[in-house]
């Protein structure tokens, strides 16, 4: 068994599709419509067929509340991770990513942390090497 797919709601998107692929450097995978309903989701571009992140429609009162929580705690809801924490930092910033924490040693690893401009926190993270 293996994780295909993970969500994350979001409050538009749009918005969240050109955050996660202009700003994170994803790759849209799937994009289309039902109705109301738009299935979206991204992937990074070094597994193109690995785990999805759907990009969902926070159109709920119960979410958005659990989000805003989330958010206002500081508690990431999405964590990626990576070989060079400080390299990604420094990309994303370049292309208008507004990080909350810069690299930050904890640990067993090197944290940084960024608004995704839809409502989440999202944290990037380089374990330690032994």
């Amino acid at each position: 068994m293996k994780i295909k797919l993970t969500s994350v709601h979001v409050d538009d998107q749009d918005k969240a599709l050109g955050f996660y692929t202009e700003i994170l450097g994803f790759t849209k995978k799937a994009d289309f419509s039902n109705g109301p309903f738009r299935w979206l989701t991204v992937v990074s571009p070094e597994d193109p067929e690995g785990t999805e992140l759907q990009l969902a429609l926070n159109d709920s009162p119960e979410s958005k509340a659990y989000q805003q929580a989330r958010f206002q705690r500081r508690q990431p809801a999405v964590n990626f991770q990576t070989d060079d924490v400080q390299g990604d930092y420094e990309r994303i910033k370049a292309r208008g990513g507004d990080f909350a924490m810069p690299p930050t040693a904890v640990t067993g690893s090197t944290i940084a942390q960024l608004d995704d401009t839809c409502g989440n926190l999202l944290q990037i993270t380089q374990l330690a090497r032994w």
